[in-house]
């Protein structure tokens, strides 16, 4: 009874035990999976609404490619890139018509820039809460994990201990079989000394013979009975020593299995203890009955039919306790794996919220290079709109004063002084007409090398082409003239 308790009682320690892979530092939220996986479906949903940035080749394949190659190719992979977006972006300008359009494009692209990095900073304010949420969990879970593991160690100790009881409670039953065999020795002595004195009485008397053989008789059937019944519980007792000693052996097997496997335990294992505790006082107290009923059986020896029933009953007993024991570690069992299957669980949504984390904190420095990279392309096409507009306000002013110098020389010369102009005269004109327009030419050129962006080409032949327009007409007027 002491060694099949013990074996049940070892039992939920080994399914216990089978979690030691398992971390509890590594546990998360379900809620908290399911916020960052909507967080990433809004991020796609609003690069959708925004339109396809030209240029834009920060996918997630490349962020792949620029965490797996952190040195100098991930910087050229940034500057071909970011040359790429340039090109684009200048190509998508000068597919507008008017520089009023080309401004309002890039005033809209940068308000969805804008418009992006705040929703940016207001999910990462969520992610560090969710985060610091998550620490404080983790300090948690790791204050019950030490616990956890004292509590293992009493555990260990209390196993130790019932090994020393059963080997003990082995020692003795050796030493009671030994008893009971030289008891058993000593009756079988004593019946066989009763027989030569009943022979010799036999003998003696004669004359009673044949009252006395009937008397034999029935005396050697009884003692045939005991005999065979002596045997019967010889035999009995032999398969008992047996069934104990291999399940001493299976025990043995198990607590060597226990004590290699057994390295964290879950979180409800105090109250585990607690029932382990309460069912070992009990086999203890069942133990100590067993003793006393063993003692009874030493003291009555004559009356071995009736001590051998109560024995079977006993054994009834023990076995009933055996069945409901195991039902109640197999129920102890089953939450284990189910405590295992959370932690797994839990395990694998915090890995990939830290995953996430790391992305997003990646996605938001190139999100941030990417801003300051626009807001410098928007500085130069500003300062480009600006020189623009006042070249062209240059341009109508000096229109303005050669229509009125045009206007004054037509309406100051009277017929008899109007002459022809000399050809000296017209070459000199057209001299200064072409270094007008040579001027005009390296201005536009000068402000365009110092912006730097090759995609404003058509604009400027466009204005070169206005100012060369504006200048012929004036040197035809002026020939005229």
């Amino acid at each position: 009874m002491e060694s099949s308790g013990v074996c049940e009682i070892e039992l939920p320690k080994r399914r216990i035990s089978g979690s030691d892979s398992l971390t509890l530092t590594d546990l998360a939220s379900p809620c908290q999976e399911e916020e960052v996986s909507g967080f990433h479906l809004g991020l796609c949903g609003s690069e959708e609404e925004r339109g396809e940035t030209p240029g834009r080749e920060d996918s997630p394949s490349d962020l792949g490619e620029a965490e797996l190659d952190p040195g100098g190719e991930s910087k050229t992979g940034d500057d071909k890139a970011f040359g790429k977006e340039v090109v684009l972006l200048m190509q998508a300008l000068n597919s507008l018509a008017t520089p009023e359009e080309k401004l309002a494009a890039l005033c809209k692209k940068y308000a969805d820039l804008l418009e992006e990095s705040r929703c940016m900073q207001k999910q990462l304010k969520a992610l560090q809460k969710k985060q610091s949420q998550i620490v404080k969990e983790k300090i948690h879970l790791q204050g019950e994990h030490s616990k956890a593991i004292l509590a293992r160690s009493k555990l260990e100790s209390l196993c130790r201990e019932l090994q020393r009881h059963n080997k003990t409670l082995k020692e003795e039953n050796a030493q009671r079989s030994r008893e009971y065999e030289e008891q058993r020795k000593e009756a079988m002595l004593h019946f066989q000394m009763t027989l030569g004195d009943i022979e010799v009485q036999m003998e003696q008397h004669s004359s009673h013979n044949t009252k006395l053989r009937q008397e034999n008789m029935e005396l050697a059937e009884k003692l045939k009975k005991l005999i065979e019944q002596y045997e019967l519980r010889e035999e009995h007792i032999d398969k008992v020593f047996k069934h104990k000693e291999l399940q001493q052996q299976l025990m043995d097997a198990k607590l060597q299995r226990i004590t290699e496997m057994m390295k964290e335990v879950e979180e409800k294992q105090q109250r585990e203890r607690e029932f382990l505790l309460k069912d070992a006082t009990e086999s203890r107290r069942k133990c100590e009955t067993m003793k006393e009923q063993e003692t009874q059986l030493k003291q009555q020896l004559s009356l071995y039919m009736d001590k051998f029933e109560e024995f079977q009953s006993t054994l009834s007993k023990s076995n009933e306790v055996f069945t409901t024991f195991r039902q109640e570690m197999e129920k102890m069992t089953k939450k284990i794996k189910k405590l295992e299957k959370e932690t797994t669980q839990w395990r694998t949504k915090w890995e990939r919220n830290n995953q996430a984390l790391l992305q997003m904190a990646e996605e938001k420095t190139l999100r941030d290079g990417h801003f300051k990279a626009l807001q410098g392309k928007l500085e130069l096409l500003e300062r480009l709109c600006r020189a623009l507009q006042k070249e062209r306000n240059d341009l109508s002013n000096q229109l303005s004063l050669f229509q009125e110098q045009g206007e004054k020389e037509t309406a100051s010369p009277c017929p008899d002084q109007q002459q022809e102009p000399s050809p000296m005269e017209e070459e000199e004109e057209e001299d200064d007409c072409e270094d007008l327009v040579h001027e005009e030419e390296l201005e536009t050129g000068s402000i365009h090398d110092d912006l730097g962006l090759a995609g404003i080409e058509p604009m400027q032949n466009g204005a070169e082409k206005t100012t060369t327009a504006t200048l012929t007409s004036i040197h035809d007027t002026s020939l005229k003239l």
